[in-house]
């Protein structure tokens, strides 16, 4: 009874702060030349943005001519247009506003001749330069995949629940492995449109996962011989979670497997960063005596901001 009021309590305090998990809702610009320094141009801007509206200073050797009516999707405001330049746009620039911490815009560029050029702008330098050669490696999905795996909040208190419940280095590296293939298994898969569940589902299934290792951790469960077979089948679930994301930005079709092997190292390189902080602070609280306290903590933190998410995320089914 005590550790039900506990949770409920904990869960009145994530509601009375909002928690949201961050998405991962970059800007997007695409530039798509159709004749001679004629480009169609799409520019996307998330429209839970708590900044100004997004805007795009194209080259100004480029002319607008045709131009659509901005139109709200499920989480974008997308415009579309057509410019005509008098020259090559290559060491041109393109400058951004309305870009923040939480808002990179991806910019991808497809020449007539089939080449491509793709980069990542930030509120840090919001001027792009657009070189005179084309992008060889979609690296900019790298970056997306370090940055959503750091931002999303879910994931993270997934990770830190898993090393949490697993005894021993050598089980905990064959636990994040399973986790590892399974997600990128179903990334692969939704992004080919093999198979897909909706957004709203996988974040519902995402935040149950998070109740469910909860539990685990609040009775100092600790798992020695199969973790990874829990992990594999939860990172399958996680796995629409990034898909999902993707759809929203899109990838570069031209070079599709290597955008996803890009996103998808990132998300590991991120999960590289999370796992030995994690390991740290465990280890800090053994130190001092206070493991005890530290598991119901983690425990009623990880149970309440999944409870709250799965509630905000039912109701975004039901509505």
């Amino acid at each position: 009874m005590a550790s039900c009021c506990k949770s409920f309590l904990v869960l009145l305090f994530l509601v009375s702060f909002q928690i949201n998990s961050h998405e991962l809702n970059p800007a997007r610009l695409v530039l798509e030349e159709k004749e001679l320094n004629k480009y169609e141009v799409t520019w996307l801007f998330p429209i839970n943005a708590s900044v100004n509206k997004g805007e795009v200073d194209l080259p100004k050797i480029c002319e607008e001519g045709d131009k659509s009516l901005p139109y709200v999707g499920s989480k974008y405001s997308t415009l579309e247009l057509i410019i005509t330049c008098t020259e090559s746009i290559k060491a041109k620039e393109i400058h951004f506003k309305g870009l923040s911490r939480m808002i990179d815009a991806l910019v991808t560029i497809k020449y007539l001749d089939g080449s491509t050029f793709e980069s990542l702008v930030s509120v840090e330098n919001p001027t792009l330069m657009i070189p005179l050669e084309t992008t060889l490696y979609p690296t900019s999905y790298f970056r997306l995949g370090v940055e959503h795996l750091l931002s999303g909040i879910d994931h993270i208190l997934f990770i830190i629940g898993l090393v949490f419940v697993v005894q021993g280095i050598g089980t905990l590296i064959k636990t994040i492995t399973a986790f590892t293939v399974a997600h990128s298994l179903t990334l692969v898969l939704s992004v080919l449109d093999l198979i897909r569940i909706s957004q709203s589902l996988a974040e519902a299934l995402i935040a149950l996962t998070l109740i469910y290792l909860a539990l685990e951790v609040g009775e100092k469960k600790k798992y020695l011989r199969t973790p990874w077979l829990i992990a594999f089948g939860f990172g399958l679930i996680h796995g629409f979670g990034f898909a999902g994301a993707l759809a929203q930005i899109g990838f570069s079709s031209n070079e599709l497997g290597l955008s996803l092997l890009f996103f998808n190292i990132g998300i590991e390189i991120g999960q590289i960063i999370i796992i030995p902080l994690a390991l740290f602070l465990i280890w800090i609280l053994n130190k001092i005596y206070i493991s005890k306290a530290s598991y119901q903590f983690a425990s009623y933190s990880i149970g309440g901001i999944g409870s709250f998410w799965l509630l905000e995320r039912l109701l975004n089914i039901i509505t």
